[in-house]
Order: structure tokens, then sequence, then C-alpha cells
């Protein structure tokens, strides 16, 4: 294969997202196994958001929510910082080698309202859930936690009722109409691609040379900055959106990235197990309410936001100026959670089990049960998809019938 073909079938085109999202349980498994924690975004954008009010004279570190989850250090000296800055430069790195950068602004202030209240509600719903659609489902899931599948379903809830909420008319905006004598051909400067390409090159090499020699000086944070940069190609080239998924189900009745992210967690769930067995102690945390209600509204969230945490972060370095917003909003609603973390936690969470469905059904059976669930949503999800488009053929001449 030229360097041509290479370039223009790995670097330029889209890639598949199944065989990606799978490719994302590999390497979240592997995450897991070298820096023992998990792939997980909105907890060290909470850190961020109490860096913030640090800068502003507060006193964030003595509140619980930041005992729990750690404000020591910044991000550079953080294993979850490095990973998400070799993220966005994943991003960016993919961005540029398929010309996909372009500003592009709201054309409505619906659309920024949405994006800012959409992300605090998914904000903060994740962080009270303690892990958003990567920490509390797709990673989470893999770790064994019950929370996971509490926060599975009550996110699948969430994401129906955002679902049906945006197609209310309020969210329609007004069309204008212009009239025009020909098509316009959509074209791309050949020199203005191959520039960003080389761009592109630039920005990936130079991580990667920064991350490794970080290694050298502290492993943990060069393998997570190396881990965030392939997460970050990996998200941005096939263009991963949980948002998608779960709302896809309900408009249009598409499943291809639910089913990619059921066996995605299904390849990643038999190395954490493989881990684990080898004295790995994998990341459980509170079977609560908390799992429920920070599902409820993080899949509300991000239907109305129009983009989850890993979605907005490549649509936001694209030049997708709507998604500046939700990642703002997104840091304004987990900090908004840490605020009244104390609050809430004893009634919600931290007077509840951690149910770790290993040690539940045993080794062998918690691997099971695991499986199984994951087979009833692939069923579930065959079932959806099914009826769905049954439904949607005997309307159609319905329709036609009516209208004539």
């Amino acid at each position: 294969m030229t360097w041509e073909s290479f370039k223009q079938q790995y670097l330029i085109k889209f890639w598949n997202p199944v065989p990606a999202v799978i490719a994302a349980g590999v390497l979240a498994t592997y995450y897991f196994g070298l820096t023992g924690t998990f792939w997980a975004v909105t907890g060290e954008f909470t850190r961020w958001g109490g860096h913030l009010l640090q800068f502003a004279g507060f006193h964030p570190e003595t509140w619980g929510y930041f005992k729990v989850i750690h404000l020591d250090g910044t991000p550079l000296t953080r294993v979850d910082g490095m990973m998400i800055i070799g993220m966005f430069a994943g991003c960016l790195s993919a961005a540029l080698w398929a010309n996909n950068v372009k500003l592009r602004v709201p054309q409505h202030r619906i659309r920024i309202a949405q994006a800012v209240i959409g992300g605090i509600i998914a904000g903060f719903g994740a962080r009270l859930a303690m892990g958003c659609n990567l920490a509390a489902f797709f990673t989470g899931i893999p770790q064994f936690s019950l929370h996971a599948w509490f926060f599975a379903l009550a996110t699948a809830a969430g994401s129906y009722f955002g679902a049906r909420f945006t197609l209310l008319p309020m969210f329609r905006i007004p069309v204008k109409l212009q009239k025009v004598s020909a098509a316009t051909a959509l074209t791309a400067d050949p020199a203005v691609a191959a520039r960003r390409f080389r761009i592109g090159m630039l920005v990936f090499v130079a991580f990667v040379l920064w991350a490794v020699a970080r290694a050298f000086d502290a492993p943990k944070l060069g393998f997570a900055a190396l881990f965030g940069l392939a997460f970050g190609l990996i998200i941005e080239r096939a263009q991963v959106c949980f948002t998608s998924a779960f709302r896809d189900l309900w408009i249009t009745g598409r499943t291809q990235m639910a089913k990619a992210i059921i066996l995605g967690m299904a390849v990643s769930a038999i190395g954490i197990f493989s881990y684990v067995q080898m004295g790995a102690e994998p990341k459980i945390l509170w079977a609560g309410p908390n799992a429920v209600i920070g599902g409820l509204l993080f899949g509300f969230g991000i239907v109305l936001a129009g983009g989850c945490e890993t979605g907005w972060m490549y649509r936001a370095v694209e030049g997708q100026v709507h998604y500046w917003w939700v990642g703002l909003g997104n840091i304004i609603g987990a900090t908004a959670l840490a605020y009244v973390w104390d609050d809430v936690a004893p009634a919600l969470a931290t007077n509840y089990e951690k149910i770790n469905l290993l040690q539940q059904f045993g080794p062998i059976g918690g691997l099971f049960v695991t499986y199984l669930l994951l087979a009833v949503a692939f069923g579930l999800i065959l079932w959806w998809e099914k009826r769905f488009f049954a439904r949607q053929s005997t309307a159609a001449p319905r329709l036609a019938k009516e209208s004539a």
C-alpha cells in the first residue's frame, strides 16, 4: 500500500464506528491495566472547575466532593489530566489530517441556550453518578460495578425524554430560503488541505515525542498521554458520540452506534476481568439513587445539548462553536454538583453499598451476569430496531392515503 492510499484510507476518510469502538474498548482495558484507573473525563473537568474557583479566591479543596476525587496537583501532574490533554491533541491531529477544521457558529440563540443548559444538566448528572458516558457506562460496566447498570438504564430513559422534548416546536429554528440560479459546488482547496495535513502530522509527532519523554520521568503520566492521543484519534475519525447512540434509537431507529458500544464493552469486560484476577482493583461506586437520578439528568442533558462528553470534545476541536458552549456548561454543572455534594451525598450515594458483581456472584458468575446483561441489551436493541421500522412501514401507506 502506497503512502497516498494509506493516508486517504486511514487518516482522511471516516472510520467504521464498530471496529473503532471495539478498539476503544481494548485500549480502555490496557489503560486500566497500566495506569490503575479507567477512561473517564468529567472527573477531571470538575477539577478544572475547582482550579478556576481557586484562582478566583475560593477554597473548593475543602469541599467533600473534591476530597473524594482529589484536587491535588495540576492537569500536567495527574493521570486523568494528561489523558484528556492527549485526547484533545488526538482530536486536533485527526481533524487536521482530514481538513475537517472550520469555524462554525450557531445560527440562533436557541442553540446556544440548548448547549449551555443541556451541558449544565449533563455535567451535574454525570458527577452525581460519579461518571459520564465513559466512567459510569462504557468503562463502568466492564468494571463490574452495579451502579453502571443503573446509570445506563436511567440514561436510556433520560435520552428518550430528551429526544421528545427537543422535538417541541420551540426548538424549531426558522429557515430563511434564498433563491439561487444554480447549485454551488462543494470544493476544498487542495493547498489548504495539504497544509492542514502537515500541521496535523506536526501536532501528532510533537505530542508523541513529548509524551514519550514524559514517560521516562513519570511512566504513568506518559502512558496516559499516549492513550489519550489514541482515544482522541478514535473518537474524531469514527465520530464516536454516545448521544447519537441513544438519541438515534428513539428518533431515527438507527442502532449502529449502540450496537458498537455494547460490543466494545463486551470486549473490554474480559480484559478487565483478566486484570482483576491478577490482583488489580476494579473501580466500584455506590449503587444508590445518585446513579439513577444522575443517569436521567445526563441522558436528558446530552440530547438537549446535542453532545456527550466525547462528542463535544472532538466537535469543539473541529471548530463547532456550539460545542464550546456545551463544554462550558459541563464544567459549570459538574462544579455545581461538587458544591452541593455534602448536602445530598448521604441520602443519594454514600449511605448505599458499592456492589461489585464479581464479589456478589463470584468471579465466573459475575462475568456471566455481565455478559448476560449485555446480550439482553443487544437483543432489546435489535427488537426496538425491528419494531421501529415495522411501524414506519405501516404508517407510510396510511399517511399517503390521508394526504391523497
